[in-house]
């Protein structure tokens, strides 16, 4: 059991004020696998009060100072990274393998990029008569989701120690126990008391109550849509700064010279990676007509030999879903693409075979899906692949651009330079050209309902600075 009693507050573990404790399920085996405490207001109050003390000496340090713990929290996430990924594989059911690589492993790459951004690093520059300066920003709240739980958080910790922020972060209660962890290796390494404090608990209290205190300057949130409103909604009084990363519904655009095999093959893996709880998944395809059979015949085929498992499993592909709550979700979205008249051509209702517990639902394919139906407009999070069909690439760009989110995308092409045209035509924040390759140093962010500002690189980091213009 990971049961945790105490909340991190200006340096030291400390009883919680509020009362009560989350439990953690593993989604995989529906056991209790841990607690955490329920923070209250009073303990986001002295995290807070902890975080304003520490930011005027915090904020005055070296840069030669934040770059050495940036570089400790690398090395602290490979020296402990099975610990980490065998700890987020319990919260979440991502698979093992997964876990390793995306989950700890892409944390560990962020905060060393941190500290090699620093190295060369603008503090200020000469316009004419000013001298433009850049100043951390101050007190920062972080509310993070449970999907990625440890990236999602040192793509928001990593930036802030390198400008100089001091944080409280409330960790998702479905995946918190890797923030423990976290806490523990800020106070092994010597983040100074009050930079970094941990109070987790329940959004509806503390995430709004931390969103709204007068005392806070900067709010960044991972999460849906409808918290993420939320959330501005809260610290709308107060004028602090929002940065907000939300859901996505993502186009994966096939042009009619690229490969189907090649556009088939690595569709299912866009899609379902991280068990399809990813915001950022390739969760519509969308191909010319002349490639709809082939496509789809390469795509049910690999679907159907898409291993949903045991996530600690080397061989799985597909974990469970994070919650029972979102095992009914993602199964009522794949009853509404039936009922709707989308063709199914892989997967479908119920357990995955071989399965009797868990949340699992199984890796799923629609195909024939238009733009009226339930399946194309919403984010469903979890292993579901919609596909339809184009004539023109006027049509499929205005189909890949039919979403209330912009997050992600995908475009195939025999032509890099006909793709990358195609891209910009997207109204999105990331798109990769022939399966381009995530790249941590590039930002990260969403147009339209998927939010505004921007995480990681330099775009990461100047979300947490001000800036100030010094006429001479």
């Amino acid at each position: 059991m990971h049961t945790r009693e105490q909340l991190y507050i200006d340096g030291k573990w400390v009883d919680p004020v509020g009362k009560g404790s989350i439990e953690i399920i593993n989604p995989a085996t529906e056991e209790i696998i841990g607690k955490v405490p329920v923070g209250s207001s009073e303990d986001v109050d002295k995290a807070v009060h902890a975080a304003k003390l520490a930011f005027d000496s915090w904020s005055k340090s070296s840069v030669e100072k934040r770059i050495e713990l940036l570089n400790l929290l690398s090395k602290a996430f490979k020296e402990r990274g099975e610990e980490l990924a065998q700890t987020i594989t319990a919260e979440i059911g991502t698979p093992i393998g997964y876990s390793r690589v995306a989950m700890v492993g892409t944390p560990r790459v962020v905060s060393r990029s941190y500290a090699k951004i620093l190295e060369e690093f603008s503090w200020e520059e000469k316009v004419r008569n000013s001298i433009i300066c850049k100043e951390p920003i101050g007190v920062c709240v972080f509310i993070t989701p449970w999907n990625f739980p440890l990236h999602q958080i040192i793509g928001k910790v990593a930036p802030a120690i390198a400008a100089g922020c001091t944080m409280i972060l409330k960790p998702s209660k479905e995946a918190p126990l890797s923030a423990f962890i976290l806490a523990e290796i800020l106070d092994e390494i010597g983040l100074p008391a009050g930079v970094f404090n941990l109070v987790s608990g329940h959004g509806s209290e503390v995430g709004d109550y931390m969103s709204s205190h007068p005392d806070v300057d900067m709010v960044s949130f991972t999460g849906s849509t409808g918290a993420g409103i939320s959330v501005s909604q809260s610290a709308a009084p107060t004028i602090k700064r929002v940065t907000l990363e939300l859901g996505g519904k993502s186009a994966n655009v096939a042009l009619d010279d690229s490969e189907p095999s090649i556009v088939a093959k690595k569709a299912i893996a866009a899609c379902h990676q991280n068990s399809g709880q990813t915001c950022s998944a390739l969760t519509r395809l969308i191909i010319p007509e002349s490639m709809n059979r082939e496509v789809c015949e390469i795509i049910a085929a690999k679907n159907n030999s898409y291993l949903a498992g045991d996530p600690l499993d080397e061989n799985t592909r597909c974990g469970p879903m994070v919650s029972s709550k979102q095992q009914s979700s993602v199964s009522k979205y794949i009853e509404s693409g039936i009922n709707e008249g989308a063709t199914l051509i892989s997967g479908g209702l119920g357990m995955p075979d071989g399965l009797t517990k868990g949340f699992y639902v199984k890796p799923t394919i629609f195909a024939d899906v238009t733009p009226n139906m339930k399946i194309w407009k919403e984010e469903i999070f979890g292993p579901v692949l919609v596909i339809t069909t184009y004539k023109t690439e006027e049509e499929a760009l205005s189909l890949a651009n039919d979403s209330i989110y912009g997050l992600s995308g995908g475009v195939w092409s025999g032509d890099e330079k006909r793709a990358i045209n195609f891209a910009k035509g997207m109204r999105t924040g990331q798109v990769s050209i022939n399966g381009g390759a995530f790249n941590i140093s590039a930002p990260f962010g969403g147009y339209k309902l998927s939010g505004n500002g921007r995480e990681l690189g330099t775009h990461g980091l100047d979300e947490f600075l001000e800036i100030k213009s010094i006429q001479i």
